[in-house]
């Protein structure tokens, strides 16, 4: 098989302004070592920079596209890490997943850019694959019940619907059912810059549901 174009990275700019928030509530969440899924890595750049700082875990990206696959691996070609699988190719939505139990999974910016389906996809696969106690980790904007919505949220809200009716900033709310039906229990919703949030899930167990949440 003939080695990556390098040519082929992709860079997202929300990806330097968010990793390091990000990894401020990651990292020590994580376990001290196994297998870490990231869902819908897109340019990969999340998933270089965060097996670099964890070298005792290893990092599985994927994404269900060609193009971001592309620029996945050519990113791995570049950094030399040991411990950075090349991308598989993974729709959230889809029924079977191509990967077996796994100890942590990560998804950034995925459930408001796809169909409902995705999210659906996203809990189930997750808690089929997690241990006891294992964690999920979203990040992104919501609508929360009794919290007025950012309006550069409604205007991103508008403009995601206007690309393609079935995206949009999903409820919290419906977000948090969704997984409760899977077995995940919310354990922390975070308040991040540019009104996200992050949102920990654990396989039932282990979660304690409401700790540290957004009132």
């Amino acid at each position: 098989m003939p080695a990556p174009s390098l040519e082929a990275r992709r860079s997202a700019p929300a990806v330097a302004r968010n990793r390091g928030p990000i990894g401020e509530l990651l990292l020590p969440l994580l376990p001290a070592s196994g297998l870490v899924l990231e869902i819908a890595s897109g340019t990969g750049e999340h998933a270089v920079h965060f097996a670099r700082q964890t070298p005792r875990l290893t990092w599985q990206p994927s994404d269900p596209t060609p193009e971001a696959r592309a620029s996945i691996a050519a990113w791995i070609a570049a950094e030399h890490l040991p411990n950075l699988r090349p991308p598989l190719a993974l729709d959230a939505a889809a029924e079977d997943w191509p990967i077996g139990q796994v100890d942590a999974v990560l998804c950034v910016n995925m459930i408001h850019i796809s169909p409902w389906e995705a999210t659906l996809g996203l809990m189930r696969g997750a808690a089929a694959r997690l241990p006891e106690g294992g964690l999920l980790f979203i990040y992104g904007p919501f609508r929360q019940d009794h919290v007025p919505t950012a309006p550069s949220n409604e205007a991103f809200d508008a403009e995601l619907k206007r690309s393609n009716p079935r995206w949009g900033l999903r409820n919290l709310a419906d977000v948090e059912a969704c997984a409760a039906a899977s077995g995940l229990a919310r354990a922390q919703v975070l308040e991040m810059p540019a009104n996200n949030l992050s949102v920990v899930f654990r396989k039932a167990g282990t979660a304690s549901p409401g700790s540290g949440a957004v009132p």
